[in-house]
């Protein structure tokens, strides 16, 4: 036998998944975008990677600064965050203007740069550029060249930006190599396919056999990383910025899921994606709240996790 529902007992009901619903979309677009922080560690057990070498490494992709959910008061939140982690390196993986249409004020890139200036780490800060780097930059957009607005704050700071670039560092007595790529999608707004990455060029200034560390903003270049790169690291997908339950309804890389967030590893290559700091064409974020990224190398076996800041 069917029971029904009363008609108070649906109304109740509908009721309250309308309140649910509502109570959601708040924290979808208010709350976990502006106001959550979290620091997602990994510690990879990387080949080749020799374990005396103890390497923390802070990551911040896709910061997209501008109000209402990233003025300048929220990336000097981040950075403190980020100084508690007492990291050997940061690494600053792209994406710096908003390009969002739901920004009530543009934060100045110089502004977001002395922000960033305030990181501190014993082997530097360093940085690369990701597509809104280029897409929100008129003028390097018409040359189809840079410097970028982006890169020009950045190296007015002290920030050294990378693109197709290596650099030799040394702690412990022990070497590795970090090198930056150059955006692999710049010119996209118009109409122009190539992009500015060169992996063969990049890895061709490496002189020895010291372990490599990568930044490169989008992740669908991983397929193409031979496994002399210890280790890939990546932004710009911002995890989908909606994720329940492992999946993603959404994603701005070609290979779906596969390189979307997280701890990938594929014929002993390992590639982390961070889901990033901030926005941009949608003023969203559920499942994936901004994260720093800590990595963590040498002397441990792999583990990830997920600690809240606020």
């Amino acid at each position: 036998m069917l029971i029904l529902p009363s008609r108070r007992q649906f109304l109740a009901g509908a009721a309250t998944t309308a309140a649910l619903g509502v109570s959601t979309a708040a924290y979808a677009f208010g709350i976990e975008p502006a106001w959550r922080l979290v620091v997602t560690s990994y510690a990879p057990a990387l080949p080749n990677w020799p374990a005396p070498l103890r390497l923390r490494i802070a990551v911040l992709a896709d910061v997209h600064v501008g109000e209402p959910y990233m003025p300048v008061g929220r990336v000097e939140e981040i950075v403190a965050v980020t100084n508690a982690l007492r990291p050997d390196l940061v690494l600053l993986l792209g994406d710096y203007p908003s390009g969002s249409p739901f920004v009530t004020r543009n934060v100045p890139l110089a502004a977001f740069a002395r922000a960033v200036a305030g990181l501190r780490a014993p082997l530097g800060v360093h940085a690369v550029l990701g597509n809104h780097d280029w897409w929100e930059d008129e003028e390097a957009l018409r040359r189809l060249r840079g410097p970028t607005a982006s890169r020009r704050a950045l190296e007015a700071a002290g920030i050294p930006v990378m693109e197709n670039d290596a650099l030799r560092l040394t702690k412990d007595g022990h070497a590795f190599w970090l090198a930056g790529l150059a955006d692999q999608i710049p010119f996209f707004p118009v109409r122009v396919w190539k992009g500015l990455h060169d992996v063969p060029g990049t890895l061709a200034t490496i002189t020895d056999d010291a372990p490599v560390i990568l930044m490169a903003h989008e992740p669908d270049i991983f397929p193409k990383i031979p496994a002399r790169v210890a280790l890939t690291l990546s932004g710009h997908t911002h995890g989908g910025q909606v994720r329940l339950f492992g999946y993603s309804p959404v994603s701005n890389s070609r290979y779906g899921q596969r390189y979307l967030y997280g701890h990938v590893v594929e014929a002993g290559r390992h590639l982390i994606v961070s889901g990033g700091l901030g926005l941009s064409r949608v003023p969203v974020r559920l499942g994936v709240p901004p994260e720093i990224v800590l990595v963590e190398l040498g002397g441990g076996t792999a583990q990830s996790q997920t600690g809240a800041h606020s």
